[in-house]
């Protein structure tokens, strides 16, 4: 019983060190599915998937998460003054067709 537990503790770290070097470095995984009859494409599907850091898919120019209003709290409060300016727009124009 003793060995179980010390070959279960060295293979979560091996896991570990795995999942750090990983992140670390990224992962890109690709794939493509194409379905065609007589030379007519009837579906192309192209999947692309990017396993990183936060820092290190920043170094790679990914960072779309941060203008996602659902993610980002700086988007949603950009998003949120874009849609006040256009109602006070909206209420100035209306104020001054009641004049």
């Amino acid at each position: 019983m003793h060995q179980e537990q010390i070959m279960h503790n060295s293979q979560s770290t091996n896991l570990a060190d795995i999942l750090e070097r990983v992140l670390d470095k990224g992962i890109v995984i690709a794939g493509d599915i194409k379905i065609q009859i007589a030379d007519i494409d009837l579906l192309n599907i192209k999947i692309r998937l990017v396993v990183a850091s936060v820092d290190k898919a920043m170094q790679m120019g990914i960072n779309w998460w941060q203008q996602d209003a659902y993610l980002s709290t700086k988007a949603r409060d950009s998003a949120m003054a874009k849609e006040n300016a256009g109602l006070q727009k909206r209420l100035e124009r209306l104020e001054k067709k009641l004049k």
